[in-house]
């Protein structure tokens, strides 16, 4: 049974107000995008920039509004949850975004913003300190990182280092599910494999189910079971990743694995 299930989402932007000659147009960012993510599977998301790959993403976990369709999280439906119930899916569903450098609170030290989420979502009252220092620690050691990193300022660290801080964020609250948009797209691209080896690390010892977006087809192989290939707002392939970079059925993807130069992970 799938973990997580999107039947016919959409999202439609609207741009323009008629005013001073301004036509209103509708530009349909997701068209019709149904998909089943199953209980620790990686599937991969490919397909060239501004295509809707992220605002999939962010729809499925309702940090944007679907314009219509439904999503299903382990029996439950996202899309018309209550404020109650979405704060508690939201344990188990986070997301890691693709800048580093723009996701981490430049004003909070390292541990604030690990430990943030565990004060945010306690059902108990807050957390003491000894504990929210416990979590943040394990999980600082769980991406690489060392307890020294605590007290420290996101500009002390580097692009790849922040985006460890940022998956441990990400973990704290022990998901099952995580959205990465784009986690390595920022990064060179020797930093950005060891992140994606993280990763998969970080999915055999946590027993995680990832969607993992990104424009590049070697990254999306290398760590994907599934691949779903999306153009223009709409899934034009889906397949094992073996089937889709050995044996692809459609043009789009063809050409996506003609244009992208081979890279070692």
């Amino acid at each position: 049974m799938p973990l997580l299930e999107v039947r016919d989402l959409v999202k439609v932007y609207t741009t323009g107000d008629g005013v001073f000659g301004k036509a209103v147009r509708q530009v349909r960012a997701v068209n019709g995008v149904s998909l089943d993510i199953h209980p620790s599977e990686t599937l991969g998301l490919v397909g060239e920039s501004g295509c809707g790959k992220s605002t999939l993403g962010r729809m499925i976990l309702r940090l944007i509004e679907p314009t219509s369709g439904s999503v299903r999280f382990n029996q439950q439906d996202v899309l018309t949850a209550s404020s109650t119930l979405l704060r508690r899916l939201r344990r188990d569903m986070q997301i890691i975004f693709q800048d580093p450098f723009a996701s981490l609170n430049p004003r909070m030290k390292v541990e604030e913003i690990i430990s943030e989420s565990l004060v945010i979502h306690s059902e108990n009252g807050r957390p003491g300190r000894a504990i929210l220092r416990q979590k943040a620690v394990e999980m600082l050691h769980a991406v690489g990182l060392e307890e020294e990193a605590l007290q420290r300022y996101p500009h002390e660290f580097s692009g790849g280092q922040r985006q460890r801080v940022g998956i441990a964020r990400a973990l704290v609250l022990r998901p099952r599910f995580l959205v990465c948009d784009e986690p390595v797209s920022a990064l060179d691209v020797s930093v950005g494999a060891q992140i994606v080896n993280l990763l998969k690390r970080l999915q055999r010892d946590f027993g995680l189910t990832y969607l993992f977006i990104s424009h590049s087809m070697p990254v999306v192989r290398y760590l994907s079971d599934r691949i779903a290939v999306m153009r223009a707002g709409e899934i034009v392939e889906v397949g094992s990743s073996e089937e889709i970079t050995s044996r692809p059925q459609h043009e789009y993807t063809r050409s996506l694995l003609a244009a992208t130069p081979e890279v070692g992970v």
